[in-house]
């Protein structure tokens, strides 16, 4: 189907098969469609620190670290991962559909710095491989190991040069690996038959809500600000990031909506834009497939967002009763 200008794989078989292959061995999405922006230079780390609302300061070399890009007025732009590549020289990974206007806002603020911004993103192939025996498939082509959770290295994979990321949006261990495009259909297809299972778009989307994790133009967009999205962990405002002082702003208000998640009761499941009775509405909502019941998330006011909570949701002129659920749906295997 079309996504964001790219032709991208719904499913392969079928979304429960899929999904499962995460939770319980291995999948491999091909997710070249998000874009990559180079900054480097002597002023790197300080346009960064000016754009991206967690401290960057803070990331070590080969480091990763998750924000969000806001505007003036605390409203979310997009939800990026940053990788700490050399010392004056970091990778950021944007969402498909926000990568020009992500690259514009970057050059933009850019002007006056001793800094490059430099687009990437036809660069790169991405694919993320899943799940808890993810690692020790991709160890089995690496020539030397795999660099731990929430870091970056460069890794030789089945003889291909890849940026190995150890980060994902799924919930499960795994690595999102970024390679010249033109290897990337080896590299698949040598995972592919040590073991992980291909899956698409639709099982990425019931991972990544099961897990709880934002999808922009659902949980995020230029209307919601990071606090009300229960993103408040990753904004440092006193790093004085554009948005900063909105942010603060919203962290000291009390008459808010906030995000949480919530299981339906009974039959039935909730899609994105469902009102919430009494005030609020729908993100996100599937069938979960690990816990065969509805699931989703939704903009509650914040006197009705504690655990327990019940909740009646408007489905299409039928009346679904739910409850708030904690974060996530479906925890990590130890």
């Amino acid at each position: 189907m079309p996504f964001a200008g790219w032709e991208m794989p719904v499913q392969y078989s079928s979304i429960r098969e899929e999904h499962m292959a995460v939770r319980e061995a291995c999948g491999i999405f091909d997710v070249s469609h998000m874009g990559q922006i180079e900054t480097s230079g002597p002023q790197a780390l300080e346009l960064l620190q000016h754009l991206l609302s967690n401290d960057v300061a803070s990331v070590p070399l080969g480091g990763a670290q998750y924000s969000v890009l806001c505007r003036e007025d605390g409203g979310v732009l997009d939800d990026l991962f940053t990788y700490h590549l050399e010392p004056d020289r970091y990778l950021t990974v944007t969402n498909a559909a926000n990568h020009e206007r992500d690259l514009e806002w970057f050059q933009r603020h850019a002007g006056g710095l001793d800094v490059e911004v430099t687009d990437r993103a036809r660069e790169y192939a991405m694919l993320a491989v899943q799940g808890p025996e993810a690692r020790e498939i991709v160890q089995t082509i690496s020539e030397s190991p795999l660099p731990s959770r929430m870091s970056a290295q460069l890794r030789r994979l089945a003889g291909i040069e890849a940026l190995a990321c150890a980060t994902g949006y799924t919930g499960e261990e795994g690595l999102e690996l970024l390679c010249a495009p033109e290897c990337a259909p080896a590299l698949w297809d040598e995972l592919v038959r040590r073991g992980a299972r291909p899956a698409g778009l639709a099982a990425r989307d019931t991972l990544r809500l099961e897990a709880c994790f934002h999808l922009y133009g659902n949980e995020l967009s230029t209307e919601r600000n990071p606090i009300e999205a229960g993103l408040g962990w990753c904004c440092k405002e006193q790093t004085g990031f554009i948005g900063s002082e909105a942010v603060l702003r919203a962290r000291q208000e009390t008459d808010v909506q906030k995000l949480v998640a919530f299981t339906i009761d009974g039959a039935g499941i909730a899609r994105q834009g469902n009102p919430v009775c009494g005030g609020g509405e729908v993100t996100s909502g599937t069938l979960s497939p690990c816990l065969s019941i509805g699931i989703g998330m939704a903009y509650v006011p914040a006197e009705r967002a504690a655990i327990g909570t019940r909740l009646q949701i408007d489905v299409r002129g039928k009346i679904r009763e739910a409850t708030v659920h904690p974060k996530p749906f479906v925890l990590k295997k130890a």
